[in-house]
């Protein structure tokens, strides 16, 4: 039985904690890529979800 590490996910393998880190560190930098921390993009978003649509 291989020793298990004990993570933020539970108990793993230490291959599926090294997978895990390595996925975590992916979706930060990706996410930083779009833009997903910026709050003047979600204000911007967000006031134009906000708008009413004209009827014509």
């Amino acid at each position: 039985m291989p020793k298990l590490i004990n993570t933020k996910y539970g108990y793993v393998t230490p291959q599926e904690a090294e997978m895990d880190a390595h996925l975590d560190k992916w979706m930060k930098r990706r996410a930083k890529q779009h833009g997903a921390f910026s709050l003047d993009r979600k204000r911007r978003k967000q006031h134009t979800k906000n708008k009413k649509m004209p009827l014509s």
